[in-house]
């Protein structure tokens, strides 16, 4: 994952002091007996584990500042619940307070609802693609992760186009110069845009005569997303080999439709 700096307005975030294991159990105690300003010491001294987790969602869609300060509120809820007779580390304890407060957020300002079990898997997904290329040095696919959280394919892809962000109907696709056209000007009123209901009937016709590899890879690669070079690994053959059972797939399709 790529280094940068958070910016938050008003805090220098490259200054943050960092409590070691010891200063951190005494303000502990400190403020367990009333010690109101060792809760603030606290509360700086672990801002650095808020910015890490930050990054996780810093992607543009958005409020830095605004995602930054409920993840303060996650954190301060850490320090008033945290008990060190259970001998946890503090960061391990206040990661899942800070993400439940970012992802709330989160799920709260977004336009257009997506359940919350499929908003919880996409972040979980991106936590396990960011380990396990730190791990191998590649990204995961999309096998390894619906075999780690034990969910198909496709609800991996859900779960992924989740994130995606909502565009607006009056949002210019094309400008040259002369009036632009917005995305608008590119919808149908009907309801399959200018694909008639029976050429729909006729497609799924068609899929159900393809042979299985060839409608497998269709689905595959047109619905899920998957690149020739990820079809090639999980079948084990060439990626030459998926192009061809590709556009055998398709031309096979147009004979049918014709």
């Amino acid at each position: 994952m790529k280094n940068y700096k958070v910016e938050i307005t008003n805090l220098n975030t490259s200054n943050i002091k960092v409590l070691s294991k010891k200063e951190m159990d005494e303000l502990f105690k400190r403020y367990q007996d009333g010690d109101k300003k060792a809760k603030d010491l606290l509360i700086e001294g672990n801002l650095k584990l808020v910015l890490s987790i930050l990054k996780k969602y810093n992607n543009g869609k958005h409020n830095v500042d605004d995602l930054f300060q409920v993840g303060v509120v996650g954190l301060i809820k850490a320090i008033d619940n945290f008990d060190l007779s259970y001998n946890l580390m503090f960061s391990t304890y206040a990661v899942t307070l800070i993400m439940g407060e970012m992802r709330r957020y989160i799920r709260d300002n977004t336009p257009f609802r997506v359940s919350r079990s499929i908003k919880e898997l996409s972040y979980d997904i991106l936590a396990f693609k960011e380990e396990y290329q730190k791990k191998h040095g590649i990204d995961p696919s999309f096998k390894e992760i619906a075999d780690n959280f034990n969910v198909t394919e496709y609800e991996i892809s859900n779960a992924l186009e989740s994130l995606t962000p909502t565009i607006s109907i009056y949002e210019p696709v094309y400008e040259d110069g002369g009036e632009p056209i917005y995305l608008l000007d590119q919808l149908s009123n009907s309801k399959y845009g200018n694909v008639e209901r029976d050429n729909i009937i006729s497609l799924n016709g068609a899929l159900d005569k393809l042979k299985k590899r060839e409608r497998e890879v269709l689905l595959k690669r047109y619905i899920i997303g998957k690149t020739q070079i990820e079809l090639a690994d999980e079948y084990n053959i060439s990626q030459a080999q998926v192009s061809r059972i590709e556009k055998s797939a398709l031309n096979n399709i147009k004979k049918l439709l014709d």
